[in-house]
């Protein structure tokens, strides 16, 4: 008898080959047997009218702080997540010294904008090894299994100290120091390390990141220790020439090539250099057409920040009359502003913030766009608040203030910033449709105040199969096949990411009929009353993890089978 049998599901395995209908049964956390009429269970789930897919595999979260607190993992197990790569981009608390953990979380909250006293107060630091930290992680029952990549910024400062790790460079044992404890942490169950090489990453400080600009050497000896601790995945971000990315790239093949390792790393469109993606695709064509095990991480939509009224930073934040107010609760701030005297007042004025950054950024309004219910992330240019003033004969500032006071004070603008250079989703297409482009960039754990993309996962399917008019949508098969079997093949997760015998049973449950993304919303909900934006969706029937039901109808079951995964066998191209 087994124990549990989904029945009559259409059943998408992930393999990207068409859907059928059949059955799946589960006994010990795995799948036994797939197909129809498979006999008795202790446990029937009824899948008719919904399709049955594996759990989504995310391999770029940032969850090395809250894996620690909340075994739930939220928002990503509500979107069908069952398995999660953390300590991406170089970034994460292991190793630590008790005199470095002030730098580490100063650093992440920079870098990946998790608000600093949510760390503070939710990090029980009850380690300072990496395998003392895998152990912590391991000893958390929780609602999906995690892994975890070594960071480069937290290695280089238990060696050197957080200062000199930013621009020091390490001395012959400093550097073999740092190879021992990689090669220490990777047989310990590290599934391979990061680095950052951007100067997008600084710290809350403005302080860059530890490994920014470390010498080639360095890079290829902890590539090479992460080989002889056992193997795993090299995983980096960093920044291209504008004239040509081929320096950079030639870097890359070789820390794949001289280490023996598997790489990835972050492929996105920046408005300065539309055109780098395709090359930077060619030039992974030819070292993959080589052999070389080298794989770029991309997204599902664009990188874009969500700004309402209750965001730190928004279109008139920096008004002197919005000064008056900023401190109110938003029922308050909608009371004065919706008063016809001190909406004048304010639309009469200007901006006095001197930040180069965000001064542009808030008075872009071709690029600024009501995001709408359902949440549109494709929006073309006639959306824009820029094509609206133009249409009525109002100024932009007119329309984003009488937006952002409408209703209840909830309505979202949308700032897209990366992978919408060409003003579509159609260079997203061309990198997650490539064979070396590996669906990435969630960001689950991180981002908190104006980036939510933990959603990325359902709107995979939402967008990309449902709802695109934009151009051309994913076949379903493809599109599940881009975040299971190919995501988890890829990075080496053998034993899940399709639906088959002796694979683990982790597996979503979708009423596609019903499947939608909701609004932003803002949540109190991190250690210390801290803020992020969250995003849910309905849909979700249920989600197994090992065999066991971790989510039902978008609420958590009781259920914490997940693990820590301490072993990966990356495929080679």
């Amino acid at each position: 008898m087994f124990d549990t049998i989904v029945r009559g599901g259409m059943i998408v395995d992930g393999t990207g080959n068409s859907a059928y209908s059949g059955d799946v049964a589960i006994k010990a956390g795995k799948i036994v047997a797939v197909g129809k009429d498979l006999g008795a269970a202790r446990d029937e789930v009824d899948a008719g009218g919904r399709i049955v897919t594996p759990g989504w595999v995310d391999i770029h979260s940032h969850y090395d702080g809250q894996a620690t607190w909340d075994p739930l993992l939220s928002p990503s197990g509500q979107h069908g997540v069952t398995t999660t790569v953390m300590g991406n981009c170089g970034v994460g608390f292991a190793p630590a010294r008790p005199s470095d953990r002030d730098a580490l979380i100063t650093l992440m909250e920079g870098v990946e904008d998790i608000p600093g006293s949510a760390l503070s107060e939710g990090l029980p630091w009850t380690w300072q090894s990496f395998p003392e930290y895998l152990d912590r992680l391991d000893e958390m029952p929780r609602v999906m299994d995690v892994a975890a990549l070594m960071p480069h910024s937290a290695v280089r400062a238990f060696v050197m100290g957080p200062e000199e790790s930013i621009r020091g460079v390490a001395t012959p044992a400093e550097t073999a120091e740092m190879s021992r404890i990689v090669r220490e942490g990777i047989k310990a169950g590290a599934i391979g390390f990061s680095t950052s090489r951007t100067k997008l990453h600084l710290s809350a400080d403005g302080k860059p990141v530890p490994g920014s600009f470390v010498e080639m050497e360095e890079l290829l000896t902890l590539g090479r220790a992460v080989g002889e601790g056992g193997g795993g995945m090299l995983q980096l971000v960093c920044d291209w020439s504008r004239d040509d990315p081929a320096r950079e790239f030639a870097w890359i093949r070789r820390l794949s090539e001289e280490t023996g390792q598997p790489l990835s790393f972050t492929l996105v469109q920046f408005d300065e250099t539309p055109e780098h993606p395709r090359r930077l695709l060619s030039l992974l064509a030819e070292a993959r057409a080589e052999g070389l095990p080298i794989h770029a991480g991309v997204g599902s939509r664009p990188v874009g920040m969500l700004i309402n009224l209750e965001s730190k930073i928004h279109p008139f934040s920096d008004y002197p009359s919005y000064a008056e107010i900023a401190g109110l609760p938003l029922a308050g701030k909608l009371a004065r502003m919706r008063d016809p005297a001190f909406r004048a007042r304010m639309l009469a004025e200007e901006s006095t913030s001197q930040n180069r950054y965000w001064r542009p950024k808030m008075q872009a309004w071709s690029n600024m766009f009501p995001l709408g219910n359902p949440p549109q992330y494709e929006p073309g240019p006639e959306r824009s608040m820029a094509a609206a003033s133009a249409r009525t004969g109002r100024t932009p500032q007119e329309m984003v203030y009488d937006l952002m006071t409408a209703g209840e004070g909830a309505e979202w603008l949308y700032f897209p910033m990366i992978n919408y250079s060409e003003g579509s989703l159609e260079p997203q297409l061309e990198m997650m449709r490539d064979p070396g482009g590996v669906l990435s960039l969630a960001d689950g754990g991180a981002h908190c105040g104006l980036i939510c993309d933990a959603s990325a996962p359902t709107f995979q399917i939402t967008h990309w199969v449902q709802s695109r008019e934009r151009g051309p949508r994913l076949g379903l098969e493809e599109a599940v096949h881009f975040q299971t079997g190919r995501t988890a093949a890829m990075w080496g997760f053998n034993d899940r990411g399709v639906i088959a015998p002796g694979k683990r049973a982790d597996l979503n449950i979708i009423d596609l009929d019903r499947l939608k993304l909701l609004p932003p919303r803002w949540a109190a909900d991190l250690p210390a009353g801290g803020r992020r934006l969250l995003q849910d969706a309905e849909g979700y029937d249920a989600t197994f993890v090992a065999g066991r039901m971790t989510w039902r109808h978008g609420e958590p079951t009781g259920e914490r089978p997940g693990r820590l995964v301490r072993k990966i066998e990356p495929l080679g191209v």
